[in-house]
């Protein structure tokens, strides 16, 4: 599986942290910036660099991170065929990944460790979207409205 990961100034560390712990794991990470630590810089060409290569590939998945989630969020929901949401908690995370085939993941930097950064990063990669017909109508749904 192939990881896209993004951040601005806000999230760097995070997603340094999360790039370093995933490359450990064994997994393909594909950074998308920032590539410095730049106070200036804006996230929505990191989150939308996360997204575009997301919906381009057919297993990969990303993660976005900001201070609060939010922005990068918002700006991935943007890209045809991307669903994503602020990870929380980790039954949260789960039931997003079962139920709405969550592909892109947003942390906010701000208010969760690296610790629960992990564990919900574990679980957004390693649990699986079940194919039941009412998940099934309900992400169509989510594709034509």
């Amino acid at each position: 599986m192939t990881v896209f990961i993004g951040a601005d100034h806000r999230g760097f560390v995070l997603k340094e942290q999360l790039r370093a712990w995933l490359n450990e794991q064994g997994y393909t990470v594909v950074d998308c910036g920032a590539y410095e630590h730049n106070p200036g810089d804006d996230f929505p060409e990191y989150a939308h660099a996360v997204a575009t290569n997301v919906a381009e590939k057919e297993d990969g998945k990303g993660i976005v991170i900001c201070g609060s989630g939010v922005g990068v969020d918002i700006v991935a929901n943007k890209v045809k065929g991307i669903r994503a949401a602020i990870g929380f908690d980790e039954t949260q995370v789960k039931e997003a990944r079962e139920d709405d085939d969550l592909n892109v993941l947003a942390l906010a930097s701000d208010v969760i460790s690296e610790e629960l950064a992990k564990q919900l990063v574990d679980i957004f990669l390693n649990t699986n979207y079940v194919q039941s017909e009412r998940h099934e109508r309900r992400v169509e749904k989510m594709e034509t409205v």
